[in-house]
């Protein structure tokens, strides 16, 4: 760890985003411990894994000062609660286990995660909400946004449980936050990319747009999601926050407001947009954190003309 770096526990570092988190943040010199219930997919990676079931209260204040490896034990000391706590674990999405499930894991594990950092001291938060806030990506039947762009002042109205289950995850943070003066910060995570999902899946949703509609024609790549954590580490003072965690442009051969009049014309657009600006804008990520993006869609795959 170099001197700019955090110790840093990472819940659900496993999955499917945090594998490709995670080794973002090692470059930056930060120390991790995963707290997840299988071991993190890259060996040579260097990250020791904790099996940890978070919706056990006990089992998560216990994990947040626990050592980050066996080498611990040799600083002759025990390990104190960390800098940082980034909570990604999570069923990822409905249809996993039944509903009531999905809500309670998500909603119990959340809240325990925020609860313990909280109580322990910890002075920054971040957790991963979710996209389907928005209401759409889950609904039932083909139904409309209020309205574009998809902005974090956005009254989300989803109809699914796991979505829900995340906007108690927002609240929950909301909460914590006023009551002890902590920053949490909340990622609406879109769509999340994989570097081989692009070859894979853009030929099949660029220039269809029904294919993508309930993504908002955005996305996250990975990586990025790496740097959008590492930022949120790194700018303090905050108190309690929404962020869209998504890149910047519409995944569309043509640009946002042409494509949004044909595509979209009974939903209402807010404000002027960029040429190319994904309807789940990542505007405040931008302007507030200093994001840019480094792995724009286009540069892995480019569509027939």
């Amino acid at each position: 760890m170099t001197s700019g770096g955090k110790r840093i526990v990472f819940t659900g570092g496993s999955g499917k985003a945090g594998r490709h988190v995670i080794p973002e943040l090692l470059k930056k010199g930060h120390k991790i411990l995963n707290l997840d219930l299988i071991d993190f997919p890259d060996p040579k990676a260097g990250v020791f894994t904790l099996k940890c079931d978070l919706t056990e209260s006990g089992q998560v204040f216990n994990a947040l000062t626990t050592h980050y490896n066996f080498e611990g034990y040799e600083h002759g000391h025990a390990e104190g609660p960390p800098d940082v706590v980034i909570h990604f674990a999570a069923y990822a999405r409905n249809m996993i286990v039944p509903d009531n499930e999905t809500f309670k894991a998500n909603v119990t594990s959340t809240y325990n995660v925020i609860e313990a950092a909280s109580k322990l001291g910890v002075k920054k938060i971040v957790i991963a909400s979710s996209e389907t806030t928005y209401g759409v990506c889950f609904s039932e039947g083909v139904t409309d946004y209020h309205s574009f762009p998809l902005e974090e002042d956005y009254d989300v109205d989803p109809m699914d449980s796991y979505a829900l289950s995340k906007i108690c995850g927002e609240k929950t943070a909301r909460t914590f936050s006023r009551r002890y003066g902590n920053d949490i910060y909340v990622l609406r995570v879109g769509n999340v990319i994989e570097p081989h999902e692009y070859e894979r899946d853009f030929p099949q949703h660029v220039g269809k747009p029904e294919t993508r509609r309930r993504n908002a024609w955005s996305y996250i790549d990975a990586r990025d999601l790496g740097q959008i954590c590492d930022r949120c580490i790194n700018k303090s003072g905050l108190g309690f926050q929404v962020f869209n965690a998504t890149n910047d442009t519409i995944t569309s051969t043509i640009p946002t407001k042409e494509f949004l009049q044909k595509y979209e014309p009974n939903t209402k657009v807010t404000r002027e947009m960029g040429e190319w600006e994904a309807p789940l804008s990542n505007r405040k990520i931008r302007e507030v954190l200093g994001f840019k993006e480094e792995h724009d869609w286009r540069k892995y795959y480019q569509p027939q003309k």
